[in-house]
């Protein structure tokens, strides 16, 4: 529906406009809101973009959406699925295309003047909204319907559709009284406000905490690194010098290789403190203010917290049942960093480096304690893991599980916002029909947010005639010097598999209805997780792991360490991130009066009694999944409770005979867990899947933890 049209750009929900530049068209000749044209199906001209076009278009969009609302809801027809529903369903197509633009602009090639139009647009996005929720003729119609498919149920499809669309507006204050929808409305102008300047202040930070090496401090990186940090400081105007940039994907190998303790606790810092730093940029009292505004919308409804609402439509369906799942694995996971803290103490006193492990040195012993317990070099696995090549692996994948083959589009014939993204034409392999077009943007750069992230530019509906999907990966790896192998780690070859994994989720939709290909956050990052395992198997392995320099595949000594391997660091990777999950629902659970965010985050870690050693994976004030939108508000946990689904997932293809190509269980896999997107309950299109609910002690066993 309209309102989740604009909600799955939680991030965008942005009003009132300064005037940075003037475009030559405007209204509805503004060229990001006209219909796209061209091959497959019409294309995004995402090379046109002009920043004088933004304010109108978005402005413009917004008052076409809404007069196209007014008709629906001045309708003096008997109120139906088809004049309403489905009508509501088609309205917004321009708001939708300025979207795709407005997206592109803010997540990938973010400039300075974007950024002022992005805070001015905010509080007009939230009114748009509002007008649309608290529209009481249309919410009047809905009632209508939703009632009378109580009684009498319609088409599968058509129901959920009403039951999802009544159920948005009844969680957003259709059903408050006058004053109290004037008061909710303003609470979301102002948090929407408040979530684009958390988003812009760590953007602030990532750029300006870089950190310039000299070449006598170039030990223990590699190679490849020290040329694409020479590229980048030049880049910066500091030839002669090597950056490290404050994002994941420069942080995390320096850390990991990095002999200089010091320059390791400065880089760490940098990192962990974005949003942090006690100046004009700290977020730490826009969290506090967001925290109050979320309880006393949510109090309007008749809610205890923030949590209780949000949870109610998602799997876990409440916040103690999220929560007894994160605290199920808590104990294991912090009990396995104390073990695997205790082998890195080990190495460095048999060293004789006389330090105590601290945060910054977690990654750089835990590389030690890999190459000892396990006689496994990181680097050594990275001259195997070549971005192409596995690009071309996880093509392989989608052709065997989903049948789809993709080919490279002709440089220049298909629009880019940035002339790093490449795109492939996805087709049928039996039939050769068209399925959509996927874009690839690999490389970090100025002005993209950080991370990785799948999105859609357009997604799959057939009420009104087939959509082509245009779908797109997004990725942070530091750009290789020219004629050099882009070489990732096999974390970073894991996420690369997640996103794609998001991808084909896209691609696969077998939807009606424009509302059903929306998500369930703790179910939408199963299918992502369970694409993950399969850059393990046995044919990527051997078909698409090559040496960069010789060719040679890799070895097989080298890939039984690595499975032997699977569980190493385990402690690490679930504490850090069950750390950030524990936070975020307990800080939405706390009284938010007067709250201090930093004192609150310490407290309740010390409570856990979180492990020294190590951070959140993403600490409170740099939380963008949570405090830059509601993608992930209260709904982080959900990483997990997909991730038991996955577990689970994957020891049925364990036990088939065709292990994790098997034709049979691929097809259920498409079937009832990918094609259907949100058109049937979550839990029952598990159930349909593998014969019962998932069970907890799969993730467990995973692990390597004990089970229950």
């Amino acid at each position: 529906m309209l309102f989740q049209k604009l909600c799955k750009n939680t991030k965008l929900l942005v009003a009132c406009v300064i005037v940075t530049s003037c475009s030559t068209k405007t209204g509805v000749n503004n060229p990001l809101l006209q219909e796209w044209t061209g091959p497959y199906g019409g294309l995004p001209d995402f090379d046109q973009i002009d920043i004088g076009d933004v304010q109108d278009a978005m402005v413009t969009a917004m008052d076409m959406s809404l007069s196209e609302i007014e008709m629906i809801s001045n309708n003096p027809d008997e109120p139906t699925f088809e004049n309403t529903i489905e009508e509501m369903e088609r309205s917004g197509a321009a708001l939708d295309r300025a979207l795709t633009y407005y997206g592109i602009l803010r997540n990938n090639i973010s400039t300075p003047e974007f950024r002022e139009i992005d805070v001015a647009l905010a509080p007009q996005f939230a009114d748009y909204s509002a007008k649309i929720t608290q529209n009481q003729r249309l919410f009047s119609r809905l009632q209508i319907i939703y009632q009378r498919s109580q009684e009498t149920p319609l088409e599968d499809d058509q129901q959920r559709v009403v039951e999802l669309m009544y159920k948005d507006f009844e969680m957003n204050g259709a059903a408050l009284d006058s004053i109290s929808k004037v008061r909710y409305a303003n609470i979301n102008r102002e948090l929407s406000s408040l979530y684009t300047t958390f988003s812009n202040n760590v953007l602030h930070d990532e750029e300006n905490y870089n950190t310039y090496l000299t070449e006598n401090q170039l030990d223990g990186l590699s190679d490849g690194y020290i040329k694409s940090a020479a590229r980048i400081a030049t880049a910066k105007g500091q030839e002669g010098k090597y950056a490290i940039t404050n994002t994941r994907s420069s942080m995390d190998p320096f850390l990991t290789f990095s002999t200089n303790r010091e320059l390791r606790k400065t880089v760490w810092t940098n990192y962990y403190s974005r949003g942090d730093n006690n100046d004009e940029y700290d977020n730490k009292d826009i969290i506090a203010k967001i925290l109050e505004l979320r309880r006393e919308r949510v109090e309007l409804l008749g809610y205890p917290d923030y949590p209780t609402w949000r949870l109610q439509n998602l799997m876990a369906r409440n916040p103690a049942n999220a929560l007894k799942l994160m605290e199920t694995v808590w104990p294991a996971a912090i009990a396995r960093v104390d073990e695997e803290v205790a082998f890195m103490q080990a190495i460095a006193d048999q060293n004789g480096n006389d330090i105590t492990i601290e945060p910054w040195d977690y990654r750089f012993y835990a590389e030690k304690v890999r190459r000892a317990k396990y006689d496994l070099d990181s680097e050594e696995v990275k001259q195997y893991l070549q971005l192409d090549n596995l690009t071309d692996a996880m093509h392989y994948v989608a052709g065997r599980l989903f049948n789809y083959e993709f080919n490279p589009v002709p440089k220049g014939s298909v629009p880019v916002f940035h002339k790093d993204v490449k795109v492939w034409d996805v087709t049928d392999k039996t039939t050769g029909n068209h399925i959509g077009l996927w874009y690839l943007d690999p490389y970090a750069r100025d002005g993209k947010r950080s991370g990785a992230w799948a999105t859609t530019y357009r997604s799959h509906t057939t009420f009104d005639g087939k959509t082509n999907v245009l779908a797109s990966n997004n990725s942070n790896f530091v750009k290789p010097a020219p004629g050099e192998p882009l070489l990732v780690s096999w974390d970073d070859a894991i996420t690369f598999f997640h996103e794609f994994g998001h991808a084909l989720h896209f691609f696969s939709s077998e939807v009606r209805y424009p509302t059903l290909n929306g998500g369930v956050r703790d179910y939408t990052e199963f299918q992502s997780q369970l694409l993950e395992r399969w850059l393990s198997t046995d044919e990527v392995i051997e078909n698409y792991l090559v040496h960069a320099e010789t060719g040679e595949p890799i070895p097989d000594a080298l890939v039984t360490k690595i499975k032997n391997a699977a569980t190493f660091n385990q402690g690490f990777a679930t504490t850090e991130y069950l750390a950030s999950a524990l936070i975020d629902m307990k800080i939405h659970m706390a009284d938010p009066t007067g709250m201090d965010v930093g004192a609150f985050e310490k407290e309740t870690l010390a409570e856990l009694k979180m492990p020294k050693e190590l951070p959140m994976r993403h600490r409170t004030p740099h939380f963008g999944h949570v405090f830059s939108g509601e993608g992930y508000a209260t709904a982080y946990y959900g990483y997990m409770w997909a991730d038991v689904l996955t577990a689970d997932a994957l020891e049925a293809f364990a036990q088939a005979p065709g292990w994790y190509y098997d034709k049979e269980l691929s097809d259920k896999l498409v079937k009832y867990l990918f094609a259907p997107r949100n058109s049937i309950d979550p839990n029952e299109a598990f159930r349909l899947f593998r014969g019962r609910d998932a069970n907890v002690n799969a993730l467990l066993r995973a692990r390597g933890f004990p089970t229950q």
